[in-house]
This record gives C-alpha cells, structure tokens and sequence, in this order.
C-alpha cells in the first residue's frame, strides 16, 4: 500500500509542476462544459416564415396575427409579386401560410376552409416541429372563431410539465455535458501519462524495478482519480451557478454512481496508454473511442431509441450511457436509488474490465524484461 501512494504522490507531484497539463485538467472541462451547454439548445423558435393572404379580411388578419403572436414563429415580408416558394428557395423562409380567398366567408357560413403551409423539410427535426406549432395555431385560431371552449369539449385536456416546467434545453443538455466533459479529460490524462512513459522507455524501471503491476496500476489510476474528482467539482459548481441546476432528492446515488464512473474512465484511459505507447495515437484513441461515442450514443443529445437499431447496442458498453442518467436524475428529477440501484454495479464493472486488461498488459511485459 505504502508503494501505491508513492506511486500516486509521484504523479501527482508530476502534473503539478506541469502548468499546461494542470490546465488542461481543470480548465478545458469547464470551457467544454459551458460553450456546449449554451451552444446546444433543442428548443426552436423565431423561424421565419411568410404569409400568402389571398382573402385580405379581418379574418383572415387575426389568424396572420396569431402567427405573429407565437414564439415559434418570426413572419418576414413578402412581396406582393412574388409567390411563397421562391421566398423558400431563396431561404429566406423556412416556411409559407397560404390564406385562400374566401377564407372568411367559408368561416362565417361554418363550411370547412382550408390553409395551405409550406414547410421546408430539408432539417426534418426542425420541420416536425415547425408541423405542429402551425398546426397548434391553427386549431386554437378554429377553436375561438367557431366559440367552441376547452370546456365544451369531450374531453378536457389539462397537462402538467414536471421537473423542467419551463422547458429549458440547459437543463436537459448541461447535465449531459458534463458527464461527456469527464468521459474525455481524465482517460486523456491518463492515457497520455502511461503512453508517455512507453514512448520514452521510462517504464523500463518500472519492469525492472520491486513495484508489482498491479500496485503501480493504483498508484496511476489513484492520481488521476483524484484530478477527475477535482473535475467533477468544479463542473457541479459551473452548473450550478451557470445553469440554474441544483442536486434534488438524496445525492449519495451522486456520489456513488460518480466515484465508479470516474474509476471507469481513468482505468479507460490507463488501458490506452499502456497498449498504445505513443502520445498521438493514444490521444485519437480517447477522443474516438471514449468521446465521440460518448457524445453521440450515450443519449446525451438525441434519446437512444432514436439511434439505429443496428448500432443501439454498442450504448450498452458506453459508461457516459449510465452516468448521463444518474446526473438527470439528480440534478433534475430526484428520485434517488429507485431506478438507479443498478448503474454503480455496471459501471464499476465496465471499469474493473478495463483495469483487468491493462494490468494483463504490464504484467507481462515486467515478466517479459
């Protein structure tokens, strides 16, 4: 035990005296942390459409305004020669209204009209989106001109937004940012510490040296564990003064979950760097294999069920996967051990693995010198 901390307090001695890699450890995560929790926002408004109004009423100017009036939508001129599509093709819309003559007419007479929209599909989520806030405007603009109140319906529709009642994408993205944040910065670290020591042949001493693998593996994972809880911090902090977020219901599943996804991601990263013993490639290693995967099929922006079937399960293998719902849970819902009993056995098991195969690989080598 005594030689793992002094294998611990060596690297950590190592990093501290290194200022760029002391920055890269505490500072990238936050910048990552805040430009991606900003920058990326689910939410869609001001889009500019315009509007076609062929029948000139009253009528047919209130629903014109009811457009006016929602968030979703931004109407921009068009000019009274040109037709609605070129405004399309021009992309100066992303979207076009036609009122037909007669609107109100019809509407007066209580006969069926239609209203033509045109939307530019090109972004499909976006023209999903842009589908039913058309189509929302134009069932509340019926439903006021026809007198018909919620209250006379069948069915009384009444919804409740819980845990984000706002609807803000901060609070949806953050938390996922920074579990993406911890799955690059400390496997990075680690990486780059052993495969620095494979490329300049150091870690011949240690072959050759009284220290077992397994005690040097601790001593390395130990050190770096120890800056990614500094991470970890600092970017629970970053969210809670940037984001608005706050830890809700019990936080040891928090805690827990945080102490085996942390162990996960640095033993990732141990195992990198002592199969590939070149800085380059190990550092490409990290970012493909531990953030790009982690970024795109964790759910950390898109719900898994909206990945292909025929890549889903490699999610399964993803610690981010596991650690984005804990950090959801807590700082947004708060419902505590429930429905995450079983995240810290997964992830200290995915973890364990990888430790496993990194100490395979320095233990025969040290048998090998």
């Amino acid at each position: 035990m005594r030689r793992v901390v002094a294998q611990a307090r060596k690297e950590l001695t190592q990093v501290m005296r290194d200022r760029l890699t002391l920055a890269l450890a505490l500072v990238l995560p936050l910048a990552l942390l805040a430009l991606n929790g900003t920058a990326i926002s689910l939410s869609v408004t001001d889009l500019p459409i315009v509007v076609q109004d062929l029948d000139a009423t009253a009528s047919s100017r209130s629903l014109v305004e009811a457009f006016r009036g929602s968030l979703t939508f931004r109407i921009v001129e068009l000019k009274p020669d040109e037709q609605p599509e070129e405004a399309l093709l021009e992309n100066r819309a992303r979207a076009a209204i036609v009122i037909p003559r007669g609107f109100e007419r019809d509407l007066l007479r209580r006969e069926s009209t239609e209203t033509q929209v045109l939307i530019d599909a090109s972004d499909a989520n976006t023209a999903n989106v842009m589908r039913g806030a058309a189509t929302a405007v134009i069932q509340k603009f019926s439903a006021s001109v026809s007198g018909v109140a919620a209250s006379g319906l069948p069915i009384n529709l009444e919804t409740r937004l819980w845990f984000n009642p706002g609807r803000q994408s901060d609070k949806y993205i953050a938390p996922s940012m920074l579990a993406v944040g911890l799955a690059l910065f400390p496997p990075l670290l680690a990486a780059l510490a052993m495969s620095r020591e494979g490329e300049q042949k150091t870690i011949m001493q240690v072959y050759v040296s009284s220290i077992t693998a397994g005690e040097y593996l601790l001593g390395k994972v130990a050190a770096y564990f120890l800056i990614a809880l500094a991470e970890w911090f600092l970017s629970l902090l970053l969210s809670f003064a940037m984001f608005g977020l706050s830890v809700r219901g019990d936080p040891s599943a928090l805690f827990v979950c945080t102490v085996a996804y942390l162990f996960t991601n640095v033993c990732f990263g141990a195992m990198v760097g002592v199969r590939i013993p070149n800085q380059a490639a190990a550092i490409q290693a990290v970012q493909i294999v531990g953030f790009l995967l982690s970024y795109l099929l964790s759910g950390a922006i898109f719900p898994l069920s909206n990945i292909p079937v025929q890549i889903r399960w490699i999610s399964n293998l993803i610690p981010a996967r596991y650690y984005i719902d804990v950090v959801r849970d807590t700082l947004v819902r708060g419902s505590g051990w429930e429905g995450l009993w079983l995240t810290p056995f997964i992830l200290s098991g995915i973890g364990l693995f990888f430790f496993l195969m990194a100490w395979m690989r320095i233990r025969r080598m040290q048998i090998e010198a």
